[in-house]
């Protein structure tokens, strides 16, 4: 592969570990972020090039694009970075990747899908554990049960956070829950639903969030009522209902702030024996009008593994294949068996 990609934010948890892993390959990522300070030990070690520039400007970001065929995002809050991001890649007409899971990444990818088309640029933010996993049960859901009209995804993990994804959590926590009906997103309570869901590794208390297939399942399956499922004790579920009185206070910039800067002090992702040691069970129901009820099961490596393979899956595919300009999601662009192919995943059953 000659083609010149860029791996931006490549000095955060996850961004290092893809970096680490597409040399391992023979890959030979561009790497970039905001300080040519934080990415050049990095590079040096790698033996990668290095471009810094900020994403204040979109017309600077293109500039800073030329030559580069992808950009594979790692730099959070996505949804601060990942707006002008999208735009410099529209204009420079390279591809656009990201591993969040944050819905408004989502839809505002989904919104520029006309220009994207025009431009030849593919547009696919998820392509990490959020939202590979449940994107790929869901479109599995569809052809099971091509008539559903609900669909319920949810996921047992047990691998912790990095420091970009607590933050996000933060920020998610002052937006309250989210889940589609007939067709539109809308805000509930923070574990709005409870119910008990065998994830695949035993029955559990779960809990609905706002998780990015609120989303995304929606445009790989046109199913219009769907919610996300994470397991939850009793003692979780009771904090995450009480939150809802406080979800003012926690909206608040300064409070916002003061918790981040606790996170980045106190929060390490995790190493790479507990990523060794922490598997994944994902989940999915899709149940029709006439009460058809199907389910998926798969159990896959821990999330932040499952991010570094998936990510550069996709990477791949793009740099290899050649795809229409639009926006997608992971299922949709390189096939709902993606998951399947993944490193330390099982079969996806489906009963």
């Amino acid at each position: 592969m000659d083609k010149t990609w860029m791996i931006y934010g490549a000095n955060g948890y996850t961004g290092e570990l893809i970096a680490r892993e597409a040399v391992r390959r023979g890959l030979r990522p561009v790497l970039a972020g905001r300080s040519r300070d934080r990415i050049e030990p990095l590079a040096r070690e790698l033996g990668l090039d290095v471009r810094a520039f900020a994403l204040d400007d979109p017309e600077q970001i293109a500039g800073a694009l030329q030559g580069i065929t992808l950009v594979l995002h790692c730099a959070g809050p996505f949804s601060a970075t990942s707006a002008p991001m999208i735009e410099g890649c529209l204009r420079a007409k390279a591809h656009y990747l990201d591993i969040t899971g944050e819905i408004s990444v989502f839809e505002h990818a989904q919104q520029q899908h006309e220009r994207a088309r025009k431009a030849g640029v593919v547009l696919c933010p998820g392509v990490g554990f959020d939202v590979i996993p449940t994107d790929c049960v869901a479109a599995a859901l569809k052809a099971a049960l091509p008539d559903a009209t609900r669909l319920s995804l949810g996921f047992d993990s047990r691998s912790g956070f990095s420091p970009g994804t607590a933050k996000t959590s933060v920020e998610g926590l002052a937006q309250g829950g989210k889940v589609r009906r007939d067709g539109a997103i809308v805000t509930v309570p923070l574990a709005y639903e409870v119910r008990k869901i065998d994830f695949g590794d035993g029955e559990k208390l779960a809990m609905t969030i706002p998780w990015g297939d609120v989303s995304t399942a929606y445009h790989s399956t046109g199913i219009a009522n769907i919610e996300v499922f994470i397991p939850g004790s009793p003692a979780m579920i009771k904090n995450a209902r009480r939150a809802n009185h406080f979800r003012w206070l926690l909206g608040m910039g300064f409070v916002q702030n003061l918790i981040k800067k606790r996170i980045e002090k106190t929060v390490k992702g995790p190493d790479a024996a507990a990523r060794d040691q922490l598997p994944t069970f994902v989940w999915g129901e899709a149940i029709n009008a006439a009460g058809t009820r199907k389910t998926a099961r798969i159990k896959t490596a821990n999330g932040y593994s499952l991010t570094v393979t998936g990510s550069l899956a996709v990477v791949e595919h793009l740099l290899s294949e050649t795809v229409d300009g639009g926006a997608y999601t992971p299922s949709k662009l390189v096939g709902a068996d993606l998951v399947t192919r993944l490193p330390g995943s099982g079969p996806l059953v489906v009963s």
